[in-house]
């Protein structure tokens, strides 16, 4: 029978590349604010040297970079960790929705990525709280799924306000369009925010509460019993 395999290390690593991934959101809301003062004194007949609407230009690209070379890998990191959290569960529970690989290919697929991601989370959630009360460990109220609704709401909200912010800059070239995008980046970045630290969360919540599935594993280990070899004449 196969055993359970470690995730811990998964875990650290998803919520690592998160708080990165936050720290430079905060830094791109701020630069988003500076370049939104900088609109706003054009707009009102004020004038800005062309060395600041260069700078601000290249501040803008830089952050943007950087924040997507994190927001892959911190992406690689959170589906690692949800892929080997739901290889775990299916050695303690039969009959799950999905397969094991799904937890990984449904965030890929266009329609099923909208529902599936939060279905396999929430079987995470109640599956293991189920398994684990049969063993007899009470692992408290605090353990529930109410964070997940928001966290898939905000996750949907953040992910169609982005792709509006992309058609929609691509075009911009006033500085009222330009002024509307930037305003646009302003409420992706002030949701992502929550976003992150409800996906923390999350993911710290229940890496506290699977390594409980493998001390069962161990338990059951103890009680198997051990064979008696006889040595025959």
């Amino acid at each position: 029978m196969e055993e359970l395999r470690p995730n811990e290390q998964r875990a650290k690593n998803a919520m690592l590349l998160i708080w990165i991934v936050l720290s430079i959101n905060i830094v791109s809301l701020i630069s988003n604010f500076l370049q939104y003062n900088l609109l706003h004194t054009v707009a009102n007949g004020g004038f800005i040297t062309p060395d600041e609407a260069n700078a601000n230009d290249s501040t803008q690209q830089i952050i943007l970079i950087i924040y997507l070379i994190f927001f892959i890998i911190s992406g690689v990191t959170f589906i690692q960790w949800f892929r080997r959290a739901y290889y775990n569960l299916h050695l303690k529970v039969d009959n799950l929705s999905h397969s094991e690989g799904w937890a990984a290919g449904c965030w890929f697929v266009p329609i099923i990525s909208l529902y599936r991601p939060l279905q396999i989370m929430k079987e995470l959630y109640n599956d293991t709280d189920f398994y684990l009360s049969k063993k007899g460990i009470n692992i408290g109220e605090n353990f529930t799924t109410g964070a997940l609704t928001l966290w898939w709401t905000l996750w949907i909200i953040n992910n169609v306000l982005g792709q509006i912010i992309y058609r929609y800059t691509a075009d911009a070239t006033s500085i009222d369009q330009l002024t509307t995008s930037t305003i646009l980046n302003i409420i992706d970045k002030v949701i992502e925010i929550p976003l992150a630290l409800i996906t923390i969360k999350i993911i710290k919540d229940y890496s506290q509460i699977e390594p409980l599935l493998i001390e069962t594993e161990e338990s059951k280990k103890q009680l198997e019993p051990t064979p008696i070899l006889v040595e025959s004449n």
